[in-house]
C-alpha cells in the first residue's frame, strides 16, 4: 500500500508540474489573433504613478506607442509633488499626437492606496473600456489591442501577470522565477482549463461589469484589487480570461529582502482572498516528488539514483517554458529557479504567520478592508 501511495503522488506532482509547463507553453506556440481596426472600440488607459522607478520613463513612455487607432492615457498620481510627476508632464508635451492627461490627488474610497489613486481617473475616463495598467509594465505596441482581441461574449475581465525581463544580477534573476516559471506558468495553464485568475498589473473592464460589481470601491474588498476583482466577475457568472502572453515587466537589481517581502506580500494577498486554494501550494516545487521517489528507493522499489532525473526533468520544463517564451534562461536563472523552490516551505510558512502586508508605506489588514454601505 504504501509503494502505491508513494507511486501515485510522484505520478501526479511530476505530471501535473510537466502538464502546466506545457499548457503555458502551448500559448506561445501560435501567433495571437488580430482584430479589425472598424471594429476596435474607444479605450481609456489609466496608469497610476507613485514614486519613481528605474524604468518608469521606458514603461511609461511605453503607453505613447500602442498601434491602436482610439485610445486615450489618463496618469494617475498621489500628489503634483510626486517623483514622477516631472518625467509624466514631459512625456505627455512631447507626444501631441497621443491624448494624455495627468491627475494629480487621491480619494480615499477603500484601504488601498492604489484605488484611492485611481479612482480620479477612473472617473475622467471617456471610454466605457478601460484598462488600467501598473506604471512598471512595459507595454509592447499591440497591447491595447490584445485586450480587445482577448474578450469573449462571457469575459468580466480580461488581465495577465507580468513576465519578468532584465534581471540586474541574481536576486532579480529570483525575481524573474517566482514571477515567470511559476506565478506565470500557474496561471496561464489555469486560464488554458477556464479557470482564469484576475491579476492588478493589467484589468481591462467593461465599465458596466466593474458598476455592476460594486464600481471601483468593490475593489477594496481584499487585501488586493486582482483578488477582489476575481470574485466581482465569477459573481456576475463572466470569466476572467488572462491574455495568449504575459507582458513583460523589467526587474533590473533586486536584493535578497525586497524578493522577500514582495513575495511574502503576494503570498498573503493569495491566502486572504483564496485560503484553500493557498493550502495547496506548499506542494509546489519538486520536494514532494523527490521525497515520495526517496522513500521508494528505501523501499528498495527504484535506485536512488532516479531522483537526479527527476529533477532534470523538472527543471528542464521550467527551462524549456522559459525559451519558447522569451523569458530569461540561462545557467544563473536555473540556480534562480533552485533557490526560489527552496524559499518555497518557508515561504508558505511565513505567510499563515501573519495576516497584513505592507504596500508602498501603508499597512493594510484583512480586517481594515471597508465593505460597501448596504
Amino acid at each position: 500500500m504504501t509503494e502505491i501511495i508513494l507511486t501515485t503522488v510522484l505520478a501526479v506532482t511530476l505530471g501535473v508540474h510537466l502538464l502546466t509547463a506545457l499548457l503555458a507553453a502551448l500559448r506561445y506556440r501560435k501567433a495571437p489573433p488580430a482584430g479589425v481596426d472598424d471594429e476596435l472600440p474607444f479605450v481609456s488607459l489609466v496608469r497610476p504613478i507613485c514614486g519613481l522607478d528605474t524604468f518608469d520613463a521606458e514603461t511609461l513612455g511605453s503607453s505613447f506607442a500602442q498601434e491602436y487607432p482610439r485610445y486615450e492615457v489618463i496618469f494617475c498620481a498621489p500628489s503634483d509633488r510626486d517623483p514622477a510627476v516631472p518625467l509624466v508632464r514631459e512625456m505627455i508635451a512631447a507626444n501631441p499626437h497621443v491624448e494624455a492627461e495627468l491627475l494629480c490627488g487621491e480619494t480615499a474610497i477603500s484601504g488601498n492606496p492604489k484605488l484611492n489613486n485611481l479612482h480620479k481617473g477612473y472617473i475622467s475616463a471617456r471610454g466605457e473600456w478601460l484598462a488600467m495598467t501598473d506604471s512598471n509594465l512595459l507595454l509592447p505596441p499591440e497591447y491595447l489591442r490584445t485586450l480587445v482581441d482577448t474578450w469573449r461574449g462571457n469575459t468580466g475581465l480580461v488581465s495577465s501577470p507580468p513576465a519578468g525581463i532584465r534581471p540586474g544580477n541574481f536576486w532579480g534573476a529570483l525575481e524573474c522565477a517566482f514571477l515567470n516559471t511559476s506565478q506565470g506558468r500557474w496561471q496561464l495553464a489555469a486560464d488554458s482549463l477556464g479557470m482564469g485568475f484576475a491579476q492588478g498589473k493589467t484589468l481591462f473592464w467593461h465599465r458596466k461589469v466593474l458598476e455592476t460589481g460594486g464600481g471601483l470601491p468593490a475593489l477594496g474588498r481584499n487585501l488586493a484589487e486582482d483578488v477582489a476583482a476575481t470574485k466581482l466577475v465569477r459573481n456576475q457568472g463572466r470569466r476572467v480570461r488572462l491574455t495568449p502572453r504575459l507582458f513583460a515587466q523589467p526587474i533590473g537589481t533586486r536584493n535578497a529582502r525586497t524578493v522577500w517581502d514582495r513575495q511574502l506580500r503576494w503570498s498573503r494577498v493569495r491566502r486572504d482572498g483564496f485560503p484553500l486554494i493557498f493550502s495547496a501550494e506548499i506542494l509546489q516545487g519538486p520536494l514532494v516528488p523527490v521525497a515520495a521517489l526517496a522513500g521508494l528507493a528505501a523501499l528498495g522499489v527504484v535506485p536512488a539514483l532516479l531522483i537526479l532525473p527527476l529533477l532534470l526533468a523538472w527543471y528542464g520544463a521550467e527551462y524549456a517554458l522559459a525559451r519558447i517564451a522569451g523569458w530569461p534562461a540561462s545557467a544563473r536563472d536555473i540556480g534562480a529557479m533552485i533557490l526560489r523552490d527552496v524559499l518555497l516551505p518557508p515561504l508558505w510558512v511565513a505567510t499563515w504567520a501573519g495576516r497584513g502586508i505592507t504596500w508602498r508605506g501603508t499597512e493594510m489588514a484583512p480586517e481594515a478592508s471597508p465593505r460597501p454601505a448596504e
